[in-house]
């Protein structure tokens, strides 16, 4: 089991920063490609970002590319995502995973066995 704990959700105004963080405890976190998904109101879950257990690859969705990076740090556990530029269309509870899939599948949804609880982002306009 793999247990990730969110955190640095909160609400701000159009173009600020957020930063979110997400540590992992349980298993060997390097083992673990690791990403994150968001949900906003009356929406489907969709992917964000992931990156692989290594940090040597990256992959993120049309919509936020330019704008969030994700990045990870195997000592201490913990990935992060750095967002940047925050638009009203980014308000969505946001979710660290873990998994396994390969580099081509990082952006599916059903290669990740552990999700966190998620945490609220809230960008007003």
């Amino acid at each position: 089991q793999v247990q990730l704990v969110e955190s640095g959700g909160g609400m701000v105004q159009a173009g600020a920063s957020l930063k979110l963080s997400c540590t992992g405890s349980g298993r060997t976190f390097s083992d673990y490609a690791m990403g994150w998904f968001r949900q906003a109101p009356g929406k489907e879950r969709e992917f964000a970002a992931a990156i692989s257990w290594n940090g040597l690859n990256t992959f993120y969705t049309r919509s936020v590319k330019g704008r969030f990076t994700i990045s990870r740090d195997n000592a201490k556990n913990t990935v992060y995502l750095q967002m940047n530029n925050l638009k009203p269309e980014d308000t969505a509870v946001y979710y660290c995973v873990a998994g396994r899939p390969s580099t081509l599948r990082l952006s599916i949804r059903d290669e990740y066995n552990y999700w966190g609880q998620g945490t609220q982002v809230t960008v007003s306009s």
